[in-house]
């Protein structure tokens, strides 16, 4: 079966899969390897871990591409891949679902905010237009080539014009095709609990540690009828934090040990990396 249609079966089966985020090759290796069904590329990890910049609009088509190709060669897994808003009009979504179809997304995301957009747990959002955020998910549809691809709306107009606004808007995105739902940043369990009796499309539910949304364990969420639980930046934050611990331990002490269980250990680290197929693959050419 292809990830595509993987990703199709996970998401209609609506049991609340964990989907964690990756931002580069390593992190989507590390999150495969534990055993996740499906991997999220992140536009806020991609855009802090590679910029070093907060996610306000920053990352452009070129460099979300990259990564998801990259992804795609370092996992098996299906990848759901964050294409903010489009980088543009409907035309530019068009063109964004073309390009990240080609590098190896099984879903592509799209959501409604006004650019330069900004993370959906920030404050200052603002939404386009209801007409001008369909017609920008019906370009989406139209653009894919395989039928398998899945396209995914998010809407952050619950921030701006309230729960139902966003509901109602997105109804209006499944009517245009929309193959799974994404209400971000609602901000009470009643509104979660609410989502999945509203919208009968596929929905996915975005768990930010620190963020406006209460964190609801996944099996609560997929009892819910929520297909897909989102921890877009679970990897990222323990990342920053275990290189805080490790290099802090490192300043202070001025020398670090493989036993001190503050970094992974060499060997682990070359067995995610593949390097015992690499060696294979040297032997078989020399």
């Amino acid at each position: 079966m292809s990830t595509r249609k993987q990703l199709k079966t996970l998401v209609e089966a609506r049991r609340g899969v964990i989907v964690p985020g990756a931002f580069n090759a390593l992190s989507a290796r590390v999150v495969a390897d534990l055993g996740f069904e499906a991997i999220y590329v992140t536009g806020a990890g991609v855009t802090n871990m590679w910029f070093g910049m907060p996610d306000q609009g920053f990352m452009g088509l070129a460099e979300i591409a990259e990564h998801t190709a990259r992804i795609r060669d370092a996992v098996d897994v299906p990848l759901i891949v964050d294409a903010d808003t489009g980088f543009g009009n409907a035309l530019n979504v068009h063109h964004t679902v073309r390009t990240l179809e080609r590098a190896g997304a099984d879903c592509i995301q799209f959501e409604d905010q006004v650019a330069p957009k900004r993370c959906g747990h920030f404050a200052g959002k603002a939404v386009i237009s209801t007409e001008e955020a369909v017609s920008k998910i019906k370009a989406a549809v139209d653009a894919r080539r395989d039928p398998d691809l899945l396209i995914m709306a998010r809407t952050d107009a619950a921030a701006v014009h309230g729960f139902e606004a966003a509901v109602e808007r997105a109804q209006k995105f499944a009517e245009a095709g929309a193959d799974i739902l994404f209400v971000e940043a609602v901000t009470s369990a009643d509104e979660i609990r609410a989502l999945p009796q509203r919208l009968a499309t596929p929905q996915l539910m975005n768990m930010v540690i620190g963020g406006k949304t209460p964190i609801f364990n996944a099996e609560e969420l997929g009892l819910l009828g929520f297909g897909i639980v989102l921890y877009a930046n679970a990897a990222l934050q323990g990342a920053v934090m275990g290189m805080q611990k490790a290099l802090g331990v490192l300043r202070d002490e001025k020398q670090l040990l493989e036993t001190g269980g503050l970094v992974t250990p060499f060997a682990e680290r070359q067995r995610l990396v593949g390097k015992p197929a690499w060696d294979a693959l040297e032997q078989r050419y020399s």
